[in-house]
């Protein structure tokens, strides 16, 4: 009894100490993405005040316009969406494939094959930005979307994480459909990937999120202004924001707006997947 009279009193502290340190991780995010709003929301007046800015003192979609519209904010946001979606698919695809073979336990050099998979994720992208530029020179895929969809379309960790949710799925109904005379293609398509749902999604909106802020392979690959991609474009009126003047000039509510719309998909992605992402990520992660 006195045993754990002291060990809730020593829990105090700890969760006392644990919801002051999620309370300043909250403000450190929120503040900003506060302050994003405020301006994107903001006259290109009051834009322009210095200071950090919670709320908009004058209401206006002016940002929105004029980057939307003046900017061709459209054609950077449609190239996105579509290098996004269609490599999240042949992504997501590819990764149930090479996992569902990874289950196979008399699958040759298996092991070696595991290895392999896991070196690729402990390789930083940004040593690869040189050969990667040879590369795809060489293949004919620079200035191209099937070069933007190509490229990071394997990912170590969708790999490990399928393998490890198709794994989940008890063997009895893999044995079951042999006696039945499925073919693999069968099993994997009739069984495997209908029982593997919330992995599929968490793979899905993974991949999703990270060809989305994607910015290291479309500013090395694409110099055409027409197949630029939203990161791409929003780094670049971020950059040149400073330099530009008199009718070039860009207010900082049109750039914060253009942050804005680039989040909405995202949030759109989250609110589809959220109820799949955290059973999905614990199996995935925890399984080995």
């Amino acid at each position: 009894m006195r045993f754990k009279k002291q060990k809730n009193q020593l829990s105090r502290p700890v969760r006392f100490l644990s919801s002051l340190l999620l309370l300043v991780l909250f403000i450190s995010m929120i503040v900003p993405f506060l302050n994003v709003l405020a301006i994107a929301f903001s006259t290109n007046k009051n834009s322009m005040m210095p200071g950090i800015t919670l709320f908009p003192k004058e209401f206006s979609i002016e940002g929105f316009l004029t980057i939307w519209k003046t900017q061709n904010l459209w054609l950077p946001f449609l190239n996105s969406l579509l290098v996004a979606t269609l490599g999240t698919f042949l992504q997501v695809l590819l990764s149930a494939l090479v996992g569902y073979i990874l289950t196979k336990k008399d699958l040759p050099l298996r092991k070696v094959i595991l290895g392999f998979v896991l070196l690729t994720m402990m390789i930083p992208s940004e040593l690869t930005l040189v050969s990667l530029y040879s590369l795809n020179r060489d293949l004919g895929l620079l200035n191209t979307y099937s070069g933007l969809i190509v490229n990071g379309l394997m990912s170590g960790f969708s790999i490990i994480l399928m393998k490890n949710y198709f794994e989940s799925i008890p063997s009895s109904l893999f044995e079951a459909a042999q006696i039945d005379h499925a073919s693999e293609f069968t099993i994997f398509m009739k069984i495997y990937l209908p029982m593997s749902i919330p992995g599929l999604v968490t793979v899905g909106f993974i991949s999703f999120v990270s060809k989305w802020n994607s910015l290291l392979i479309p500013a090395t690959i694409i110099t055409d202004q027409n197949k630029y991609t939203l990161p791409v474009v929003l780094r670049s009126l971020i950059f040149n924001s400073t330099a530009n003047s008199g009718t070039a000039f860009i207010a900082p509510n049109a750039i914060m707006a253009g942050i804005v719309i680039s989040v909405i998909p995202l949030i759109v992605a989250y609110i589809i997947a959220q109820r799949f992402l955290v059973g999905g990520m614990n199996l995935g992660s925890v399984k080995g």
